[in-house]
């Protein structure tokens, strides 16, 4: 499914619920991680276990406490990212 801003609060609410979530979402902004329209793997996450430059790209886009972070992406088209399987919430 492709995704707009607004639909993200949607998958947003699936993964915060415990649920695995594929997405392509548009835009720029995950770039060079995700490039537009990729398929994304999303999984809940344990918040605690992250580590700076996990959440953006190199740059501060905005801070977000740990109650505002709910998964993490796990694979981009379907390539594994190193050590973000172990992040997960069980």
């Amino acid at each position: 499914m492709l995704l707009g801003m607004g639909m993200l609060d949607a998958v947003a609410a699936r993964v915060a619920a415990g649920a695995k979530v594929e997405f392509r979402p548009t835009g720029s902004s995950m770039v060079p991680l995700v490039k537009s329209c990729q398929l994304v793997t999303v999984v809940p996450v344990d918040a605690t276990k992250l580590d700076v430059g996990d959440i953006n790209r190199g740059r501060v886009n905005g801070w977000r406490s740990h109650d505002r972070v709910f998964g993490i992406c796990i694979a981009v088209d379907g390539n594994a990212r190193p050590g973000a399987a172990g992040k997960a919430r069980p």
